[in-house]
């Protein structure tokens, strides 16, 4: 994460100063890219911090969310900073495109030239820490810290070769329609990264429930135990990036009482803490059907006859 903030800060500078220089609308947008990337990673790293607070009695779950909510703003300042400016950059250069500036234009395109070797080298970084932690396939990405700075150095690896392209097309041709188009395409990728990272971290933040195999692991476990007649209801609900929430409603086998109903309870919860680890906080609604039924037949309400 360090890395990768403080490359972004080394090229926002330099690609701001390159697009001043030249006015270039491609080198402009990348310049807006960058700075977005910079503020994000000050939003994520404070996400970092920030979810690993113990709980309290004001937040009983802890803030775990912590790390999805300020995702959330990645994905907006990704938006507005990068993809909004690009857009109008590009808009700009088509407006404008009688006028042919290509002074510092060599030099802008060295600025790109470093600019991909930075972002390849923070792109492969991520990619290996993500790999550390389970491969792109098996979950290595389900930080969205971890998640968004892949996100962000793949695009930026993307949007500097999307403006090289359009600077050199730009100075073979005298054209500068491929700088806009270069610029308004990396406005739309952009977009479609910020559009993806906010809808992930809404999804979060509204009470996803846990991965599919984790909740079927302990519906498998609580039909295992023996005490258990049926599971009647289970809900999940993640609390953090590897917490999640459980509440149950299961039914026992009749003939318990309450000393052994409470044990049974404390044994379920212990059995599925240790087989699913992700399971931070367990809630059993236990019922007893048989004791139910007979409290709600006739013979036990009480039925009024007639004198």
């Amino acid at each position: 994460m360090l890395v990768a903030l403080a490359a972004n800060l080394v090229i926002a500078v330099a690609k701001a100063v390159g697009g001043l220089i030249a006015q270039s609308p491609a080198l402009l947008s990348e310049a807006a890219h960058s700075v977005a990337d910079s503020v994000n990673e000050v939003f994520l790293l404070a996400a970092l911090h920030r979810s690993r607070r113990p709980a309290d009695l004001r937040h009983p779950f802890g803030y775990g969310k912590e790390r999805f909510f300020w995702a959330l703003l990645a994905a907006v300042g990704i938006f507005v900073m990068g993809g909004c400016f690009s857009f109008f950059q590009g808009f700009e250069a088509l407006r404008d495109g009688t006028e042919e500036k290509l002074e510092g234009y060599v030099a802008g395109l060295i600025v790109l030239g470093v600019a991909l070797l930075a972002e390849g080298t923070s792109l492969a970084r991520a990619l290996y820490q993500a790999h550390r932690h389970g491969g792109l396939a098996d979950g290595g990405l389900r930080d969205p810290a971890l998640r968004t700075v892949v996100a962000e150095d793949g695009t930026a690896v993307l949007g500097v070769t999307l403006a090289l392209t359009g600077m050199a097309l730009h100075m073979v041709t005298g054209q500068v329609v491929y700088e806009a188009a270069a610029s308004l395409a990396i406005g739309a990728l952009l977009v479609y990264v910020a559009y993806r990272l906010g809808r992930d971290a809404r999804d979060r933040l509204i009470g996803e429930a846990a991965d599919p195999e984790a909740a079927e692991r302990i519906r498998c476990l609580l039909g295992e135990q023996p005490e258990i007649d049926s599971v009647e209801a289970l809900f999940t609900m993640k609390t953090g990036l590897e917490t999640a929430l459980v509440a149950a409603r299961v039914d026992l086998v009749p003939g318990l009482d309450s000393e052994r109903v409470e044990e049974v309870a404390v044994r379920i919860k212990r059995t599925v803490a240790d087989a699913v680890p992700e399971a931070e906080q367990i809630f059993l609604d236990i019922t007893d059907r048989a004791a139910q039924e007979a409290r709600q037949s006739p013979a036990a309400t009480g039925e009024r006859g007639g004198a």
